[in-house]
């Protein structure tokens, strides 16, 4: 039952992950979804009914487009298949209970996030705007220990951020600290702190790399959304048991 009912997550997470790539994609052009079907970023050619299905769509068509013959993003599969691992892992963390319902909410929050800031250096208010009241309600009836820890998490989260904007006159972005405000009510407190401490531990070292690689330049801007992704959905699934491995450590 547990395998079938992983595998029914995974379907449901990479199918909404396709329609993520295209929030992410088309919200912030504000292109409409009914009206605008889709289509091919470089030749504008509609896309067939075997071309949308989730991550098996890029695999037949070995990542081009059959019109153009361009190179498809590897963004597309990658948020399909890392939304589908993420609903599964979801799942078998938190079962069908309501905690489920805020991990579901906060995985799509984040990979729509995710393709925005990567494609546009971009994160949309109206995302956040959608998201937020859901979490209030959630944290509501599903609150964290101690209560206020939501609370205290917003205001951390949005305070932190500002105050590094301020020493570092633009270093982050106004988006990067809302997204922290947001993320304080579903990690809390403590995890919203130890979010953006790993955010920033991977986007140096990945950060590093680049520049090593010379895949980007030294004061080339790069997008520090992707890494706040990464760092929350670590917090949250894993925060305390990386939280005790920490003070067992030092004890």
């Amino acid at each position: 039952m547990e395998l079938f009912l992983s595998s029914l997550f995974f379907l449901f997470g990479a199918a909404f992950g396709s329609f993520f790539n295209v929030v992410g994609i088309r919200s912030p052009k504000n292109e409409t979804f009914v009206h605008n079907r889709s289509h091919c970023p470089k030749c504008n050619k509609t896309l067939a009914w075997f071309e949308l299905v989730p991550i098996l769509s890029y695999l037949l068509q070995l990542g081009k487009c059959r019109n153009c013959k361009e190179k498809i993003s590897i963004i597309y599969p990658v948020v399909e298949t890392l939304t589908g691992a993420l609903f599964v892992l979801s799942y078998l963390t938190f079962g069908l209970s309501a905690e489920l319902i805020i991990s579901l909410l906060l995985v799509s929050m984040l990979m729509i996030i995710f393709v925005s800031d990567i494609h546009y250096m971009i994160i949309q208010n109206k995302v956040l705007l959608f998201f937020l009241p859901l979490f209030i309600i959630l944290r509501m009836i599903t609150p964290l220990e101690p209560w206020w820890s939501p609370i205290a998490g917003a205001v951390a989260g949005t305070v932190l951020l500002a105050l590094i904007i301020l020493v570092s006159r633009g270093g982050m972005g106004a988006g990067d600290m809302k997204l922290f405000g947001v993320l304080g009510i579903v990690l809390g407190f403590q995890n919203v702190f130890l979010a953006f401490f790993l955010a920033c531990l991977i986007g140096a070292i990945v950060g590093i790399l680049l520049i090593a690689l010379k895949v980007v330049k030294r004061k080339q801007p790069i997008p520090f959304g992707p890494y706040i992704v990464i760092g929350a959905l670590i917090a949250y699934f894993y925060g305390k048991e990386i939280v005790q491995l920490y003070i067992s450590f030092f004890s």
